[in-house]
């Protein structure tokens, strides 16, 4: 596999370089890393909620534009999203980058669009939040490459090939481990396989969250760019399908790419989902009633989770656990190959001490209480997409 390593100095003149962690470059080293948050799903959640970015929305969402200032995020990757139960799901794309494009013209003076690195360069020297497109689910491009090219002018910078239901062309992980035999495709098809190539060409990243283990090894065998997994942890702690296993961590290192840790209760802790368990089967009704008014059924069990907050408080993890997973890819992986991708705004149940992006500092004040230097969490919270990110811009 090919190397792609490439020179740093664009990040270096953004910060200082650290030394060792005195008591004053400990208070510093969040403020001046560079947060970057590889997937949040406001998007698709306001959509559903009739909710504005750019209000403040504390209490009941874990994101708006005045929080994400507060937690030091510089760099936010807004998720566009639909089911796969959508109709027209690449019109629904439009309309959600519709949406995020009003926040940016309404905000001038806080947000600006990041298409590439120099424009993410440019975002943090002004301190206005730079903002990033993925796509979430390969349906969304509705087997058509112009359809892809089209979202690319349109500032998509990743794209998640499957979603949970699988496309014509890739096989997603819970398709490929609950019902196999329901697929037609295994892995990438070769219209798949031009999905992939089309996005080297691009700078498109590849996104290999929600995807089917053969779906990921045939990306591996293909890409000719470093990947990413926007929003997965570690199968090895928490054995949850969307997790990813010890070799294919090893293989993104291999590629160059980054796992960005999902901060989701149900994949940070193996306890979890059979816990929430207890609270899904006597919420039912009322997530099946907002289902018919139209919301999608994730947000509408979002919502309810939401309702019933002090329930599920006492089930959701430490963030030590989180940790965790940031320790064990660090281990398997390398320091080069973590970063974050909270889901935010599409989770009901991350750790406790993470009730939005507010409490983005939390975990670098956790890193450095697990000895992690000031070089280390820069790569972390941001440097690593940054290196992922200028690579697929080469060409």
């Amino acid at each position: 596999m090919r190397s792609f390593l490439f020179p740093l100095m664009f990040i270096l003149g953004l910060m200082p370089v650290f030394g060792t962690l005195s008591a004053q470059s400990k208070k510093d080293v969040h403020a001046r890393s560079i947060l970057i948050d590889a997937h949040n799903d406001f998007p698709s959640n306001g959509v559903s909620n009739g909710q504005l970015f750019d209000s403040d929305l504390r209490g009941k969402t874990h994101s708006d534009l005045g929080r994400m200032k507060e937690g030091g995020v510089d760099v936010q990757i807004f998720s566009i999203f639909c089911g796969g139960e959508q109709v027209n799901p690449y019109a629904w794309a439009h309309r959600e980058i519709d949406s995020v494009q009003a926040w940016v013209e309404r905000n001038p003076g806080r947000m600006t669009w990041v298409k590439n690195s120099d424009d993410l360069t440019g975002a943090v020297k002004k301190g206005k939040l730079g903002t990033m497109l993925g796509v979430e689910g390969g349906h969304m491009i509705e087997d058509d490459l112009a359809k892809l090219d089209t979202l690319f002018q349109r500032g998509v910078r990743y794209m998640t090939l499957t979603w949970n239901n699988s496309t014509t062309w890739a096989s997603s992980a819970l398709d490929e481990t609950t019902r196999p035999g329901s697929l037609k495709q295994l892995g990438l098809s070769e219209f798949g396989k031009s999905v992939v190539r089309r996005m080297n060409e691009l700078g498109m990243i590849v996104d290999v969250s929600h995807n089917g283990e053969k779906t990921f090894w045939d990306v591996i065998a293909l890409t000719s760019k470093p990947i990413i997994a926007s929003h997965s942890s570690a199968y090895a702690l928490c054995p949850h399908r969307r997790n990813l296993k010890d070799d294919q961590l090893r293989a993104i290192a291999r590629n160059g790419g980054v796992v960005h840790v999902n901060f989701y209760a149900g994949f940070i802790d193996s306890t979890y989902e059979e816990k929430a368990g207890q609270f899904r089967k006597r919420e039912r009704a009322r997530v099946d009633s907002l289902i018919r008014t139209g919301m999608q059924p994730d947000y509408a069990r979002i919502n309810v989770a939401r309702e019933d907050a002090d329930e599920y408080l006492r089930i959701r993890p430490s963030i030590s656990l989180l940790l965790d997973h940031i320790d064990h890819i660090v281990k398997v992986a390398g320091i080069d190959h973590v970063g974050l991708g909270s889901d935010f705004d599409g989770i009901e149940a991350p750790p406790r001490e993470l009730n939005g992006v507010e409490d983005f500092p939390k975990i670098t004040e956790g890193l450095k209480q697990r000895g992690y230097t000031a070089k280390d969490i820069r790569k972390i919270l941001g440097e690593n997409f940054i290196r992922v990110l200028k690579a697929n811009e080469q060409h």
